[in-house]
């Protein structure tokens, strides 16, 4: 018997000729030939071939199909000149209604049965292993001598006629400071199953313990190592069981048949990718291309500027709108606040700094079809509900938003609110947006900018921003463009420093992730505009249906983009409504003082 020494640098054809005579002990193909493609196998009867190439094509994360033989057909010219798939794996597994009846070395007794059977060729991610390694990256199943952990995820495949299953993954430990080295080495592999479609914590793909693999050995992370999944080819098993043909075939997972071919050739998605955290419990990483941030970068220094002298350029964060936007895409359920009701002399007393920007949020979020809600005061429950229909009417929404109010009743109101009989394990949101919402300060009161107790105008929805920082999953965003907002809290030391009255007004709770704008609009439509500019991202819609299904028809969701008439017609929707201007409390076409022409409608010019 053959052992490992030296098979890392043999030639296919070798190695394949040495696992034909039966002649090695080893127990995986990981880290062998290095630089070659290596290729799961799947064998079934040809009247079943063609709906299974489709599976593949609709699934092509964890099927990249690299060959598809002939009925009878033990060859693959494209990938090797003389290999017989009957007996160049090192196992095989046998499958009969679904159950696996037993591990083979060889088919050569099937001959007779593989004459009308298909050999689908599948690509491994056993093939990028040495591209990884040259990112100076270590490959820890190759370190501790194991083969890679494969888990059953809770993520369904797109499904073809007969063939069903959810997604198989591989993990990797990688360091944390190697994510993107990581994500870079693979990204163009698409042959190899390409980038990652998770980063983190394993139970968003319903994995309950990485100790325990549904295929392949346990690997062990190193201190600082994050888990990082990728598809996997034994997805094509899972289908195959759950088909229940009547006799089919795979290789045994982990024991690769070996191709001729180099892994040189790579299919390029545009832009280098860039690893963002976006949640630390769970812990959750997000992928975006490189253009695609500095887009959304630019739509954060558009909105930065300061028309106000406010000194709100002492508040800002880079990168905190990608984040958010990042977060919002992952969400499939959205709450969004707003409301300031700065005009306490005034009814309604609130302010026209906000809606638009929730609305142009909420109008996105619904084109990506995602659920989205509004939460609001109690007492100006009838006033948003004239919005929204005015909203609708003008075709910023698609149709209207449930609109919900909440009262603190108990110690566990916004448990109670935000999850599903106050369970944390079922929460009804994933993210909450604060945008131009009254925020409560450390002594308990809310202040508008002139240092005017507002508590009495103003219901605690804060709460349930602070009952979110305990509910896993759950991420946050503040909008706001003074520092007295909800979410504002993340940078309050600098509000009191640098705002006026700051020492008093500064909102004492924090979000996430905080967007500050010029104007809190602004900072709505921004937050519009990059969920467009990351759902239009190659690399980072990928991720997000973990390379399954198929991509979206471009463009559906640019309708509802903010846009100059739009936000005009709401804005005069708004004035006949009586809600008025921040700084000067007029009934004009202005907000926060400045005129809807040539200031607010330059800035969506710009933006879009």
């Amino acid at each position: 018997m053959l052992l490992t020494g030296g098979l890392k640098s043999l030639l296919p054809h070798a190695l394949r000729r040495i696992i034909r005579c039966n002649r090695l002990s080893i127990s995986n193909t990981s880290g062998m030939a290095e630089g070659y493609k290596q290729a799961n196998v799947v064998i079934l009867h040809k009247s079943l071939a063609d709906d299974f190439e489709k599976f593949c094509r609709a699934n092509d994360g964890p099927l990249p199909l690299l060959y598809r033989s002939q009925p009878g057909d033990w060859k693959c010219p494209s990938l090797s000149s003389d290999s017989d798939i009957r007996t160049d794996c090192l196992q095989y597994r046998k499958y009969e209604h679904g159950a696996c009846t037993g591990s083979l070395k060889s088919l050569k007794e099937y001959s007779e049965q593989l004459k009308d059977m298909v050999t689908f060729y599948l690509g491994c991610s056993f093939s990028f292993e040495k591209a990884v390694q040259k990112a100076g990256i270590p490959i820890r199943n190759v370190e501790q001598k194991c083969n890679v952990s494969m888990y059953k995820t809770s993520v369904p495949c797109y499904s073809i006629s007969m063939f069903h299953c959810n997604l198989v993954v591989t993990m990797r430990p990688i360091p944390e400071s190697k994510l993107g080295a990581a994500v870079l080495a693979t990204s163009e592999l698409k042959e190899a199953h390409g980038a990652p479609i998770h980063i983190g914590d394993p139970g968003l793909l319903g994995i309950q313990d990485l100790s325990k693999p549904d295929y392949g050995d346990p690997v062990h992370l190193h201190p600082g190592d994050i888990p990082v999944f990728w598809a996997c080819g034994v997805t094509g098993v899972e289908a195959i069981i759950n088909c229940r043909a009547p006799l089919a075939f795979t290789h045994s997972p982990g024991c690769m048949f070996i191709t001729d071919v180099k892994n040189d050739n790579v299919t390029s998605s545009g832009g280098v990718p860039q690893v963002h955290c976006i949640s630390q419990d769970p812990l959750h990483f997000s992928i975006v291309s490189e253009e695609a941030a500095q887009k959304i970068n630019a739509l954060e220094t558009l909105i930065g500027i300061d028309p106000g002298e406010r000194g709100i350029r002492h508040l800002q964060r880079q990168g905190e709108l990608l984040r958010a936007s990042l977060a919002l895409q992952h969400a499939g359920s959205v709450l969004v606040t707003t409301g300031f009701p700065t005009h306490c002399s005034h009814q309604p007393p609130e302010e026209n700094d906000g809606p638009p920007g929730a609305l142009a949020i909420a109008a996105m979020l619904q084109a990506l079809e995602k659920q989205v809600a509004i939460v609001t005061d109690q007492r100006a429950m009838d006033l948003n509900k004239k919005i929204i229909e005015e909203a609708v009417q003008l075709g910023i929404l698609k149709k209207p938003i449930p609109l919900l109010s909440y009262q603190r009743e108990n110690a566990n109101s916004a448990l109670m609110f935000l999850c599903e009989n106050g369970n944390p394990g079922r929460p009804r949101y994933n993210h909450l947006v604060a945008i131009e919402r009254a925020g409560m300060a450390a002594d308990g009161n809310y202040y508008n900018a002139r240092k005017v107790n507002i508590k009495h105008l103003v219901d605690p929805i804060d709460e349930l921003f602070l009952a979110a920082q305990t509910i896993p999953g759950v991420t946050t965003t503040g909008v706001g463009d003074g520092g007295n907002e909800l979410g504002m809290g993340k940078v309050k030391d600098a509000v009191k420093k640098h705002i006026k009255n700051g020492d008093v007004i500064a909102c004492d709770v924090e979000a996430d992730f905080t967007v500050v704008a010029g104007v809190s609009n602004w900072g709505g439509y921004a937050i519009a505009c990059a969920l467009s500019v990351l759902r239009c991202c190659a690399a980072h819609e990928r991720y997000l249906r973990r390379a399954l299904g198929f991509r979206p028809a471009p463009g559906l969701w640019l309708p509802a983009l903010p846009s100059v008439t739009k936000e005009e017609k709401l804005l005069k929707a708004l004035v006949q409504l009586g809600v008025r201007s921040g700084k000067t409390a007029s009934l004009e076409m202005e907000v926060d003082g400045l005129p809807f022409y040539n200031t607010h409608s330059l800035m969506i010019e710009k933006l879009l």
